[in-house]
């Protein structure tokens, strides 16, 4: 039997690790801040960050939601964010995308101090992670590696396949393996032969955001896989088709309106996998312990910069 790669599990952990490092700040100084800047009305961008809110207060880090109206102006949120900037009790900005298209969504990531970058995203701490210098990480590839480092899964020496070239993901997962000595190859929608390209390795990553577009023959016999994808179907074939008519799924899909799926499917994960991470419960939980963990680190550098000024977070 495979074993299951339990994100949830590994999110209590390192939440448990965050806390008392959050008492020490607090006791010391002041609790770390972190301010979350929400633009308009997306649903799905309210839930996430009602999620990021509560496991603040769940830590002990004080949080500051921001929401302007979608009518806002690039010039006007980026006002906003340099007030964000100045001020001391704030460790950590966060804007979540995406922004309204009026909005140029560039400026607004680029004006974010780089050391209260808590998701990574600032190309000064893109530059630190393709040196393997210190630096905020960016959440998701930081927590999958914290879930192969926790279920002592060996990385030095293995051939990891990524597939997916994003910014967000594919490239600083891509870039988190090498440092940890894997050999690397990142694949993409214009890849040759990918199904061939897939099977070569060890561990192969899916972050591409196409519900289970990665088949059996896109695995190798062994692999551990890791699954990225968080995409939501209604469509009661699709469904049928992805989850071999499970009653149960399907049951599901007609009491709720949609199943969530992953890039992998699940079943071909579940038969040639040695070790995979579920869809629901694996990736998902992780960004946001990882945020957390972002967030704590960006208030320990402030108070080293404070206490030396001379010296560097």
């Amino acid at each position: 039997m495979p074993i299951i790669l339990d994100g949830n599990r590994v999110r209590d952990q390192i939440l448990h690790n965050l806390r008392p490092r959050v008492a020490a700040l607090a006791a010391s100084s002041r609790p770390p801040g972190l301010a979350v800047v929400l633009v308009g009305n997306d649903p799905g961008s309210q839930i996430y960050v009602r999620n990021k809110v509560k496991a603040c207060a769940d830590l002990g880090i004080a949080s500051e939601s921001l929401t302007p109206l979608d009518s806002i102006t690039t010039e006007e949120l980026l006002a906003l964010i340099e007030d964000l900037n100045q001020r001391p009790d704030i460790d950590g900005i966060l804007v979540q995308l995406p922004l309204p298209p009026q909005v140029d969504s560039r400026r607004v990531l680029l004006a974010v101090a780089p050391h209260k970058d808590v998701d990574g995203f600032h190309p000064m701490n893109v530059g630190n992670l393709v040196a393997g210098r210190p630096g905020p990480r960016p959440c998701t590839p930081a927590g999958i590696m914290e879930l192969l480092r926790q279920y002592q899964i060996g990385v030095a020496g293995k051939r990891a396949v990524v597939v997916g070239r994003s910014d967000i993901v594919g490239k600083p997962m891509a870039l988190l393996l090498l440092h940890a000595h894997a050999t690397v190859t990142i694949c993409h929608s214009r890849t040759a032969d990918l199904p061939a390209v897939c099977r070569e390795g060890e561990i192969l990553v899916a972050a591409m955001g196409r519900p289970a577009m990665l088949t059996a023959d896109y695995i190798r016999p062994g692999a551990v896989v890791v699954d990225v994808g968080m995409n939501r179907i209604s469509d009661p074939i699709e469904a049928a088709r992805i989850f071999r008519n499970s009653a149960e799924r399907m049951a599901t899909l007609e009491r709720r309106g949609s199943l969530l799926v992953g890039d992998v499917d699940p079943f071909a994960m579940h038969e040639k996998a040695a070790a995979y991470t579920p869809v629901p419960g694996g990736v998902g939980p992780l960004t946001i312990a990882m945020l957390m963990s972002n967030t704590v680190e960006a208030a320990e550098s402030a108070v080293r910069r404070a206490a030396c000024p001379a010296v560097g977070g």
